[in-house]
């Protein structure tokens, strides 16, 4: 059973993935080793993301043109109420908005080459953006927000009224609120996924091959590459323990990430073929979303 600071994290990593439409986001712990030279910096070849999460975290035109469309509209609407609103621009296509996740731990040993996106600089005090009638104007009424609701127990809400449900609106129209939905159904298919994998006899056949590396490394008490990583909270606890450059040669020479990214592409298949509305569903609104942002004049920003 989860406790309360996983339902958090996932909660926050959910909202992140979920605002700006199909924007996307990750969680990945950089990882450095303290003798990168005794480790590969990479524990296999590129992967594919499997389906869902490449559903989440892909980045295309159609992504680009309707996250900039509605950055857009937003500022055009707020202008309009006499506010100047200037959100940083979404990442050019084919680009990770940020790191991907890795369910089963880490997977180099050098930072990622991915480039964040720039963050909002907090408002200046006593500035128009932190009125209440700024907030107003971008968020709408509080009492008016709308709220959408995954397969499970997942509900998140976003503005009902305001320049942002505005922007939304003209690029999603009534379709809005289905796509937020398929989103959570895609980020609860996710988590289900990963879980389930824990009872596929391949994954833990792997997980034993792993652990049998392991202890012939010294590290006897480890479990799985997640949980390990998992356990040092911090990026100095990382940096000092020999057992995450073991983790990277075990996971080398037991063709470990290869192996547990196809059985997670099959766990999260399996989700798709029992819920083909959302695909068919999340198929649609994309393609709304390309018609939309290529036939109706956006605003200059």
């Amino acid at each position: 059973m989860p406790g309360p600071r996983r339902h958090r994290r996932t909660a926050l990593a959910l909202t992140a993935v979920l605002v700006g439409g199909a924007a996307v986001v990750g969680a990945r712990a950089l990882i450095a080793p303290p003798d990168a030279a005794r480790v590969p910096t990479a524990a296999t070849a590129p992967h594919a993301l499997p389906p869902v999460t490449e559903r989440l975290f892909s980045w295309t035109d159609v992504d680009y043109r309707s996250a900039e469309a509605q950055r857009r509209y937003a500022v055009a609407c707020m202008a309009e109420h006499g506010f100047r609103y200037a959100p940083p621009a979404p990442p050019q296509p084919g680009m990770s908005t940020d790191q991907r996740p890795q369910p089963f731990g880490q997977e180099s040993a050098a930072p990622s080459a991915e480039t964040p996106p720039p963050a909002a600089k907090p408002p200046v005090p006593g500035s128009p953006e932190t009125t209440k009638a700024y907030g107003l104007a971008l968020f709408g009424d509080e009492k008016k927000r709308v709220s959408a609701k995954g397969s499970g127990r997942m509900k998140v809400s976003r503005p009902g009224n305001g320049c942002l449900a505005e922007a939304e609106t003209k690029v999603l129209g009534d379709g809005r609120m289905r796509w937020l939905q398929v989103r959570i159904m895609l980020f609860e298919a996710q988590e289900e996924a990963r879980g389930n994998l824990e009872k596929d006899p391949e994954f833990r056949a792997l997980n034993g091959r792993w652990r049998a590396c392991m202890n012939e490394a010294g590290f006897r008490d480890v479990t799985d590459p997640a949980r390990l990583l998992a356990s040092l909270r911090t990026a100095d606890a990382r940096r000092a323990d020999a057992s995450l450059a073991a983790d990277l040669r075990c996971k080398e020479s037991t063709g470990y990430l290869p192996t547990a990214y196809a059985r997670l592409a099959v766990a999260q298949q399996r989700w798709l073929d029992r819920h083909p509305d959302v695909d068919r569903d999340g198929t649609a609104l994309l393609r709304r979303q390309d018609e939309a942002t290529r036939t109706i004049p956006v605003p200059k920003a």
